[in-house]
């Protein structure tokens, strides 16, 4: 397959690409865009086939669930059986925006879209260019993040290149993702909402608009095996090439563990990267060594995490320690993203 590239700018957006990366999709091909949390591999939500061409482009499990991307609120009476109050709430705060939200699909929505559930995700982005783009196909498109399954997911167009080139029709490069993680997912198909996934929208945000909210144990527990309900939930993911360790505790005792492991592994010949802070980039000694912002700033640190683990594969980096951060807000999504790439492997000093 010859994948065509294309620059669009969500300031400049050219109708024309657009217009031709909408009738891809819609006659069931597939084309990768921007969004502002990560970029996406977009289908036909509606289309079976278009659903399985998504799992076959990424290697992805068949039960991980997609997610559907709308751009009306009035797409969701199509897609879902039954609309919660707690729904038309949070979309008047979050939508359009990084939230994606839970509900029991109608026989609209295709199993293969939705992993074999009775459930669908669904999500409204903010991004102008992926609204463009879901207008054009038709106001359904069903898009896990634009990588192959378990990689780090993709904030620029550069990794969607790296990952899917020949496998999909079309890639938009349309600039850095602005957000960096992906959105926040909430369940609402029980009686109490409840987080399967944290991001950019927090439990404290969410809180404040419908009550309380409980947090889905698989957030944390890894070897918890129930079915995974909404992306992210089942399977290793954002995991760079080499191995990547967390060590958490007293920020010297955190550089000078790593700083030991470090000279460790030089003398085993291997390339060593560090995840450090502005705070702390130069108390390390590595081969490659990268702050995700300061310490003080959770937002910067999001929308940089996954850029980095790329940019560590780029350099081939084998050996990866990170400093850990504090669970509140947004620090409780870019922890969970780390504990799966680092496939739960932490070190309490």
């Amino acid at each position: 397959m010859n994948t065509e590239i294309v620059i669009i700018e969500e300031e400049n957006i050219d109708r024309e690409a657009i217009t031709r990366a909408g009738k891809i999709i819609k006659a069931g091909g597939l084309v990768a865009f921007p969004t502002e949390t990560v970029y996406g591999i977009g289908g036909d939500a509606l289309n079976a086939s278009s659903s399985e061409k998504i799992y076959a482009a990424k290697g992805r499990p068949s039960d991980n669930p997609l997610i559907v991307h709308i751009t009306r609120i009035d797409a969701l009476s199509f897609l879902v059986k039954e609309i919660p109050e707690t729904a038309y709430k949070l979309a008047d705060k979050f939508w359009p925006g990084p939230l994606t939200m839970i509900f029991h699909k109608s026989d609209h929505v295709p199993k293969r879209t939705t992993g074999g559930l009775e459930t669908v995700a669904v999500r409204m982005p903010s991004n102008k260019v992926a609204g463009a783009l879901i207008e054009a196909a038709g106001g359904y498109i069903a898009a896990p993040s634009a990588n192959r399954s378990g990689r780090p997911s993709p904030t620029v167009a550069k990794y969607v290149i790296e990952d899917l080139d020949g496998r999909v029709d079309m890639i938009i490069d349309g600039g850095e993702s602005v957000i960096g993680l992906e959105s926040t997912i909430v369940d609402l198909t029980e009686e109490k909402p409840v987080i399967l996934r944290p991001g950019y929208i927090t439990k404290e945000m969410i809180a404040a608009v419908i009550g309380n909210v409980d947090v889905d144990r698989a957030i944390t527990d890894e070897a918890c095996s129930a079915a995974p309900k909404a992306p992210g939930m089942k399977y290793r993911h954002y995991a760079p090439e080499g191995s990547l360790m967390i060590v958490e505790g007293a920020a010297q005792q955190v550089e000078a563990y790593i700083n030991e492991r470090l000279k460790s592994g030089r003398a085993e010949g291997k390339r060593t990267g560090v995840i450090a802070t502005d705070e702390t980039a130069g108390h390390y000694h590595a081969d490659s060594i990268k702050s995700v912002g300061s310490r003080s700033d959770k937002e910067q640190i999001a929308r940089h995490l996954f850029r980095i683990l790329r940019e560590f594969d780029d350099e081939n980096i084998q050996v990866i320690y990170t400093e850990s951060f504090e669970q509140q807000g947004v620090g409780a999504a870019i922890m969970n993203r780390l504990l799966k790439a680092a496939g739960h492997r932490v070190v309490s000093l």
